[in-house]
């Protein structure tokens, strides 16, 4: 890619070199013509020296020279200035053989013109000068009558010269042909090096161009596409490494429960002689794993259906501090059933939220049982509301055994318990608070754990109307 890259841009460049050639004999052409255009309306040429001559040169006339910033001057065969009008450039009366032969030579190399004409009845010459605008001295001449070897060296030097300029021309655009090229070849290198990188699995690659043109919005641009699908990436790996646990995790709350209802279940059908007491016994314990296994499925049935995208709640606008002294009245006989203490802070203004108020009661319901199931009797369960930005922040919390720190970065993913033995008696499910948390962003708010020394306290956001 380099390399084609390279020679588009010397071809490119070669054709400018060409361009530039032939704007250059152009140029010249159109200089020459733009001097024959604007020639007959200088000052220099509509007043010669050859149109004010006089055999006396007393009655030459130089008012129209003299009117167009110029001047007249006759200098005699002595060299003496004997006439003199308007501008005067030789600023003497008589001048020596050696000064009048450099003014002759030399006048082209100064800013003005000189048209010098010489009268041979008058033995006088007549000298009219006038300022120069602008003059460039280039011109080509010929002469075929010239000696063979003076043409032949001048015609080389000539040739040595165009030569030179040309072959330097090319080397300069050789080398910004070059140059141009690499700055933009080696940025697509470097990107197309990192999009292979990122093709053969290396999602962490970034490009650097340190530059700031369109190639560094271009950078910019991989590099965010890169790191979006080093996110999708770890996301999706994250998914599934869950996908496999929550399978696992079912697998493994499935397997006790009904493993123990086929035991039983077996036992019974061959032992028919077995006491009624201790049969009864048997078939609570069948019934009892039956309903643990018909709980875990029914939650798992309703976690599915919360990430479904038909799910919906049945919002309507709801007095929430009433609602909530509503469910704490509810919590009031379990817990004192369970051995625990509770105090309840709730607002007494009327603070309006939408709400699905028997989804929303699953919230607090699966709070109170996780408080009642994992701490010991005398724990105080405490349920306060307050109103904070245009929000409804409920704080759940008890002053128990709290929740270890290894588990508070993620209690709300399924089948994560702070029981992690999965003790038929003492531990649930494992999916209530990810139903909860679940809900609570259904309704537009959240379900967190805050942290703090002492019991575990949860908060939920809601949004006020």
């Amino acid at each position: 890619m380099s390399r084609k890259l390279s020679n588009q841009f010397f071809r490119d460049f070669l054709v400018i070199f060409l361009l530039t050639i032939l704007d250059t004999v152009l140029a010249f052409m159109f200089l020459s013509f733009a001097s024959g255009l604007i020639a007959g309306s200088l000052a220099k040429n509509q007043y010669p020296a050859s149109a004010i001559i006089q055999e006396d040169y007393n009655q030459i006339d130089a008012s129209a020279v003299v009117a167009n910033g110029g001047g007249v001057q006759v200098v005699d065969k002595e060299y003496r200035v004997v006439y003199s009008k308007g501008l005067d450039t030789i600023g003497k009366d008589k001048l020596t053989v050696e000064e009048f032969t450099a003014f002759l030579t030399e006048s082209k190399s100064k800013p003005y013109h000189y048209d010098i004409l010489y009268h041979p009845q008058g033995e006088f010459w007549l000298i009219v000068t006038f300022p120069t605008s602008i003059r460039l001295d280039f011109s080509l001449v010929f002469n075929k009558e010239a000696t063979a070897g003076d043409f032949v060296r001048a015609g080389s030097v000539i040739a040595f010269v165009v030569l030179i300029y040309l072959l330097i021309l090319a080397l300069f655009t050789f080398i910004y042909s070059r140059i141009t090229a690499a700055s933009i070849t080696i940025p697509l290198k470097k990107l197309c090096d990192g999009t292979r990188l990122l093709r053969e699995g290396d999602y962490s690659v970034r490009v650097d161009l340190r530059l700031k043109n369109e190639f560094a919005e271009l950078q910019n641009t991989f590099n965010d596409m890169a790191a979006r699908i080093e996110h999708e990436i770890s996301l999706r790996k994250r998914s599934e490494e869950d996908r496999r646990r929550l399978i696992l995790d079912i697998s493994h709350d499935l397997k006790n429960p009904m493993s123990s209802i086929q035991g039983y279940a077996e036992l019974l059908i061959k032992n028919a002689g077995i006491p009624e007491q201790e049969r009864d016994e048997y078939l609570e314990i069948i019934l009892n794993n039956s309903k643990r296994a018909n709980r875990l499925l029914t939650e798992l049935f309703e976690l599915s259906q919360l990430d479904s995208p038909e799910f919906s709640l049945k919002l309507a606008k709801t007095d929430i501090c009433e609602y909530i002294r509503q469910l704490c009245g509810e919590l009031v006989p379990q817990l004192e059933r369970e051995g625990f203490k509770y105090e309840f802070d709730i607002p007494e203004d009327s603070v309006f939220v939408m709400l699905d108020t028997d989804r929303f009661s699953r919230i607090i319901q699966n709070l109170a049982n996780n408080a009642m199931r994992y701490n010991p009797k005398g724990t105080q369960v405490t349920v306060s509301l307050m109103i904070q930005d245009d929000k409804v922040l409920i704080d759940f919390s008890d002053d128990g055994i709290g929740i270890p720190d290894q588990l508070a970065a993620m209690i709300f993913k399924p089948f994560v318990r702070a029981d992690d033995s999965r003790n038929s008696r003492t531990g649930g499910s494992g999916l209530g608070l990810s139903i909860a948390r679940k809900i609570a962003k259904a309704h537009g708010g959240d379900l967190v754990l805050l942290s703090g020394s002492g019991g575990s306290n949860f908060r939920i956001t809601l949004p006020t109307v």
